[in-house]
């Protein structure tokens, strides 16, 4: 079964995704802010980590490197509402992919179905 960690300061959207991904059949944690996110990413056994780009205590590019650093295999879908930033890009050189906020939860499963033949489960 694949596992999700969700890293968002927004309780809205945490628990949007949680309710949203456990209903489509994953394993759903949560973490309130980047710092916590790392420890939980690093601690846990997570396929796909959803996070937040500006959050308080640690952003997400620093969530994506102290994670990915340790744990390269882990797939990152950003979530961005700034407007000019990453989301624009459509992804990062580093392989990030990326959503703009307010995204359609029909977006998200699309992003995630795209990343299911490319992740390894446990």
């Amino acid at each position: 079964m694949i596992r999700i960690l969700v890293i968002d300061d927004s309780e809205v959207i945490r628990r949007l995704l949680e309710d949203y991904l456990t209903d489509l059949g994953y394993r759903v944690d949560t973490a309130e802010d980047g710092l916590k996110g790392v420890e939980k990413a690093l601690a846990g056994d997570y396929q796909i980590i959803i996070c937040d780009m500006h959050m308080p205590k640690k952003d997400g590019p620093d969530v994506y490197s102290d994670v990915t650093s340790r744990k390269p295999d882990v797939a990152f879908i950003m979530t961005d509402s700034l407007p000019g930033d990453t989301a624009d890009t459509g992804g990062h050189p580093t392989g990030w992919s990326c959503l703009r906020k307010p995204f359609d939860l029909a977006e998200v499963q699309q992003m995630l179905d795209s990343l299911r033949s490319t992740i390894k489960t446990r």
